[in-house]
């Protein structure tokens, strides 16, 4: 479903891509909001979708959590390639729920045959 906050995503994802390219303009608090706010974006377009998160350190929300954390720690590379990574989930996220696909997981055959 398309709401008013939803329809502003490309909006975001263009200020990420922006953001990237001027990391050297932002402060730290400037860009510990625009990870975090990716991180809340990416969180909601996931539900929409049906996608879980894993919570683990492979999770790119669990990663630019970090990331947001430490940003006083990173090099500007480092910060404009996780500005480019939260604007590519987004983007993709995005496309995904726009299209309307849900995604529904369901056990594998593996992990049935290994119940008793």
């Amino acid at each position: 479903m398309i709401t008013a906050e939803t329809s502003s995503v490309p909006r975001f994802v263009a200020e990420l891509a922006r953001a990237a390219n001027e990391v050297d303009r932002l402060t730290a608090s400037e860009i510990e909001s625009l990870l975090l706010r990716a991180m809340t974006r990416v969180r909601d377009l996931r539900e929409q979708a049906g996608i879980p998160g894993s919570g683990t350190e492979h999770d790119a929300i669990v990663r630019l959590d970090i990331a947001a954390e430490g940003v006083v720690t990173l090099s500007q590379a480092n910060i404009s390639a996780f500005l480019r990574e939260a604007a590519d989930m987004v983007r993709t996220l995005w496309i995904i729920v726009d299209g309307g696909t849900v995604v529904t997981l369901k056990p594998s055959r593996e992990s049935n045959r290994d119940r008793p």
